[in-house]
């Protein structure tokens, strides 16, 4: 299984990006052991379209014509269902033992995601009611697919 991280935007060098990296690296580790062969980051340019819905409408396809074919496509929307990291990770384990060979998570752009991402995703998931800065948000999905990682492994991070 492969797990991709799909992003509208660039994140600049910086502690943001250390954090993001340090959680990534962690996942490809902890990954190896339970049959994650790849932890990748996919960064796309922000649309520079006149209208919101342009906007949408082109950063939407970078994300849907990036897919590998089948993949399972998870988008973090505001609009999302709010998961335990629990089953969470659950969800993430049932789609391996399911077969599902891909896993990209979409994280849109400053205006959310167009309608193409959203009709096509197999689960939509929000990290809570507020509104939260793409950066961080790359970072808290990072530390997430960490903690997937580790419950599925029986490693002590993740304590209920």
């Amino acid at each position: 299984m492969r797990f991709t991280v799909s992003c509208i935007g660039r994140m600049k060098a910086g502690a943001d990006r250390e954090l993001f990296d340090r959680y990534f690296d962690r996942a490809k580790k902890t990954g190896k052991s339970l049959g994650v062969t790849a932890v990748k980051l996919s960064e796309f340019p922000e649309s520079r379209a006149q209208t919101t819905g342009q906007r949408k409408s082109e950063e939407a396809s970078s994300l849907i014509n990036n897919l590998p074919s089948g993949a399972k496509l998870v988008v973090l929307d505001e609009n999302g269902k709010g998961l335990s990291s629990a089953a969470f990770s659950k969800r993430l384990e049932q789609w391996k033992f399911d077969g599902v060979q891909d896993v990209v998570f979409a994280i849109g752009g400053a205006d959310g995601h167009g309608a193409e991402v959203l009709e096509r995703a197999d689960l939509k998931i929000a990290f809570g009611a507020m509104t939260w800065p793409h950066q961080i948000v790359r970072i808290l999905l990072a530390e997430q697919i960490y903690r997937a990682l580790t419950i599925q492994a029986g490693h002590p991070y993740h304590r209920e």
